[in-house]
């Protein structure tokens, strides 16, 4: 019996050889990619398409991809069943939804997928056949891809320069050039995300990956330490999701910076919590875990952080990681104000130029911010070892502008340290 997915499910294949075809809707192209557990390809000859019809293991013959499991190296991790609109700037809205449908090789249909939803897309990924321990799995993706059929490839490691056109025809004169960032880092864990969020990841990631290319510090490795202010003034931004969205969006910055792609983070009020890194594999799930403003979670008391601010203890317990390390440092630094003690915070700040760590201090809302606000014009200070933006609302802001805020100081820091010897060249 023939059992239908909806997006997002996922269930076992229980056969060895399968056939994947597509019908329906708008005329389409169909070409695979075979991706490691980073979702890379190996090389180019793992890309499968009607100009290379042939993968270890996967072969398009006309509208179907016959697919032999048992022949798929060990490498590979998942199978990505891409359609393309074959006409020339057709998208798949305007017709009737397509139906992916695997079959095994007597023609018994094993699962199809109505890929209902679309809009404006002339690239989807349809299927994807992941290997989860010893068997084989099939999850309904239908997901369109941002930045078109040129942007898919490559973000999984295909090399399209010198190479025939694409399915589906050339790029459209009036679509703009995709934006190449050479080799943009993948951590461990992406590849246990959904195919979403690894996309919202990638994007992400590339919009990073863009601002330190521009500044001149791609491929610089540095902590990268998060620290989040948890007072009672904050309660709307936990409440609203503000706070975890917040944690969401730094995760790209540690792939590209972190030596293994992870946050460490703090909580602060009055006191102030150390707490697991975040990963990029669990981000979500320490969210729920560990955002909180009171109760006790995973054996840390939150009440006796307390409600109200003093920065001085964290900032502290940070500095002190500091003293026996070169290594360069990025502090993400979010609070929605307070910074009372001016004098003291500025001796902290004289304190830390000395060492390897640049502060980013990030206001959330309109509340005062104290001797933030005047950072730029603190003296005695060995180097300029921070900056401090506020903004209304960030959610508001893209994640273009946001990183660029974020990292627009750091590279300027890391070069004043490296000529201070702070910072080893």
């Amino acid at each position: 019996m023939t059992a239908g997915l909806m997006k997002g499910q996922n269930a076992g294949l229980g056969v060895g050889e399968v056939v994947l075809s597509v019908r329906g809707g708008v005329g389409a192209d169909l070409s695979a990619l075979l991706v490691t557990e980073a979702g890379k390809v190996r090389s180019d000859a793992d890309f499968v398409f009607f100009n290379q019809p042939h993968a270890p293991g996967v072969r398009l013959d006309g509208a179907e991809l016959a697919i032999s499991l048992g022949a798929v190296p060990g490498e590979i991790a998942q199978i990505r069943a891409v359609i393309t609109a074959a006409a020339q700037g057709d998208t798949f809205g305007g017709h009737a939804a397509p139906v992916a449908s695997v079959a095994d090789r007597a023609g018994n249909v094993l699962h199809e997928y109505v890929i209902d939803g679309l809009d404006q897309e002339s690239v989807v990924i349809a299927l994807e056949l992941y290997r989860r321990g010893e068997q084989w799995k099939i999850r309904a993706v239908g997901q369109g891809y941002a930045g078109g059929f040129a942007d898919l490839v490559t973000d999984h490691g295909v090399s399209v320069d010198d190479e025939p056109e694409p399915v589906g025809g050339p790029v459209p004169i009036d679509q703009p050039e995709p934006v190449v960032v050479p080799q943009v880092r993948t951590v461990p864990g992406e590849a246990a995300l959904s195919f979403e969020k690894r996309q919202k990841l990638d994007l992400r990631k590339r919009e990073v990956a863009k601002i330190l290319i521009d500044k001149s510090a791609f491929g610089v490795r540095a902590r990268v330490v998060l620290v989040i202010d948890k007072t009672g003034s904050m309660h709307k931004l936990y409440r609203g999701g503000t706070v975890h969205r917040v944690v969401e969006r730094m995760i790209p910055v540690a792939t590209q910076l972190d030596g293994d792609g992870s946050l460490e983070a703090y909580l602060y009020a009055l006191q102030f919590a150390k707490l697991p890194d975040i990963t990029v594999a669990h981000g979500e799930q320490w969210a729920q875990t560990f955002l909180h403003l009171a109760g006790t979670h995973e054996g840390i008391d939150y009440d006796r952080i307390g409600g109200r601010n003093d920065e001085l203890p964290v900032m502290r317990a940070v500095i002190d990681t500091l003293s026996t390390t070169a290594e360069p440092t990025l502090v993400l630094f979010f609070t929605d104000g307070g910074f009372a003690k001016k004098r003291e915070i500025a001796a902290l700040m004289r304190e830390a130029s000395a060492l390897p760590a640049f502060w980013q201090f990030i206001g959330l809302g309109t509340s005062s911010f104290g001797v933030l606000r005047t950072l730029d014009e603190l003296d005695g200070r060995v180097v300029d070892n921070a900056g401090f933006f506020a903004l209304d609302d960030i959610d508001r802001i893209d994640d273009a502008e946001l990183y660029q805020r974020l990292l627009g100081e750091f590279p300027d820091w890391l070069r004043a340290a490296r000529a201070a010897g702070i910072v080893r060249p």
